[in-house]
């Protein structure tokens, strides 16, 4: 039955990556961006079907299980303002996109910055944060596979396994067949996470008795500050400061903003996603709270497995295989962007630009695709012997890429910036979480805050003041 769910799942997704097969691309901008002709509604699915991945399904309900609601609180609202951040980079990028027929985030940084360097450096910190988070994607298919099949799929194996399917339906329709895809993957990881949640639930005695058991339990995961008081005001702070500033600079993530057909379908595709974590959010979180009634003593990376270890305790095994798609889906949905962001980077901003500047469109996506190959051959590589939590990984990527941040407001929206100032910035905030992560430079340092504070503050300080003290730069 397990077997017979997944396959079906796959081959639906094959079928959605056929239809945008259909129509031959003719030029870069019909296969790495759709044409630049996506609506609001696929527009909005995209978006949540690409930042809600492994780190959704498995990362948050385990963080549930450590930290308890506040963890949602914090999550729900943080992302619902990150939306904020969406319209504010993403309305300029579509039009200098528009205009100037930009692809990846490096072509617009760097020829709106006339600096070559700066272009490189983005991308490489681009690539560099990205493919640790792409790893989580084939880390929690292979938790999920392995789960699903008493072992009988071992986790590597399924990494592996869907990562290859992954790399197949890139293959045969470019960023259309991943945004027909994330439709579907966005409804089924809607309506099955949520039956997720209720029929745990309902296992456990309805959802208000399960988690009274778990207050008289542990009461601190109902608390504002969460378990081991987690949550104090600084980090709080911290932590929405960090969404606000890093889910723009996820590279799959921006080049969305390229792809909407015009300024209304990305209000309106933002605006519905700004409402989407605070209804979605809570049921991973409230299935790892409850997971305590079950799987009382779990630790370390055995807490990501505490969603589908819950759902083989608490549900038949057909549905739990069902709703398991769910989470498939939203890893799917997330690396196909990633591999495709990764490969459209490597192709242009690399490749075309200092190897064969004569390039044709033929060659251009042949070339990403070979570096989708690697992309996805490096993620494996990780998630052979995954290094820590999804959580623990999720934050170091998500801190460096949120050094961009300030470097890409002052490119789009400030005349004046130099662009060795948006170099120095990115060199210092990469060299702060280098030090961090070394143990040179002690976490909380800054009032008790988590470093993205201290960083993007020492970047924006950087930013305006080596921009005022030289010249204006002209703009492209």
């Amino acid at each position: 039955m397990v077997y017979l769910i997944v396959i079906a799942y796959l081959l639906l997704t094959f079928g959605a990556s056929l239809i945008g097969s259909g129509k031959k691309a003719n030029n870069a901008e019909d296969y790495f961006l759709a044409g630049r002709s996506i609506g609001p509604i696929v527009l909005f699915f995209t978006f949540i079907a690409t930042n809600f991945s492994a780190f959704f399904f498995l990362g948050f309900a385990g963080q549930g299980y450590k930290i308890g609601y506040a963890y949602y609180v914090m999550m729900a609202f943080g992302t619902a303002f990150a939306a904020l951040s969406f319209y504010f980079i993403g309305y300029r990028v579509w039009q200098l996109g528009k205009k100037h027929k930009y692809i990846t985030p490096p072509e617009l940084i760097g020829e709106q910055s006339n600096s070559d360097t700066l272009r490189l450096l983005y991308m490489a910190v681009m690539v560099f944060f990205t493919v640790p988070y792409l790893a989580l994607q084939p880390i929690g298919a292979g938790y999920i596979l392995n789960e699903l099949t008493n072992g009988a799929i071992p986790y590597f194996a399924g990494a592996a396994g869907l990562t290859l399917v992954i790399v197949a339906y890139i293959f045969i329709g470019g960023m259309k067949s991943v945004a027909l895809t994330d439709v579907k993957q966005g409804l089924l990881m809607f309506i099955l996470m949520f039956a997720a949640l209720f029929t745990i639930a309902n296992d456990l005695g309805g959802l208000q008795a399960a988690n009274q058991k778990v207050m008289n339990l542990k009461p601190e995961l109902f608390s504002r500050a969460g378990g081991g008081e987690y949550f104090s005001k600084p980090k709080w702070f911290s932590m929405m400061l960090l969404w606000i500033c890093c889910v723009p600079m996820l590279p799959q993530l921006f080049m969305r903003f390229y792809i909407s057909k015009d300024l209304k379908s990305l209000q309106t595709s933002t605006i519905l996603y700004s409402l989407v974590p605070t209804i979605l959010f809570i049921c991973p979180v409230a299935i790892g709270v409850m997971g305590h009634l079950s799987f009382p003593d779990l630790q370390g990376k055995a807490i990501d497995q505490i969603l589908p270890l819950m759902l083989g305790e608490h549900a038949p095994l057909w549905l739990a295989a069902l709703i398991m798609t769910g989470a498939l889906a939203a890893f799917m949905s997330t690396l196909d962007s990633q591999l495709l962001a990764l490969g459209t980077m490597l192709t242009r901003d690399v490749y075309a630009r200092y190897f064969d500047q004569s390039i044709s469109l033929q060659k251009e996506v042949a070339v990403g695709k070979m570096f989708i190959i690697a992309a996805a051959l490096l993620g494996l590589l990780i998630a052979w012997n995954p290094p820590d939590t999804l959580f623990a990984i999720a934050k170091q990527a998500f801190t460096g890429l949120a050094v961009l941040f300030p470097c890409t407001v002052a490119i789009l929206h400030w005349k004046q910036c130099n662009p060795t100032a948006c170099i120095i910035s990115i060199i210092v905030g990469e060299a702060m979480l280098l030090l961090t992560v070394l143990g040179i430079l002690p976490s909380g340092f800054f009032f008790s805050c988590d470093l993205i504070v201290p960083i993007i503050l020492a970047c924006t300080l950087i930013i305006l003041a080596v921009s005022l003290l030289r010249p204006k730069i002209p703009s492209a």
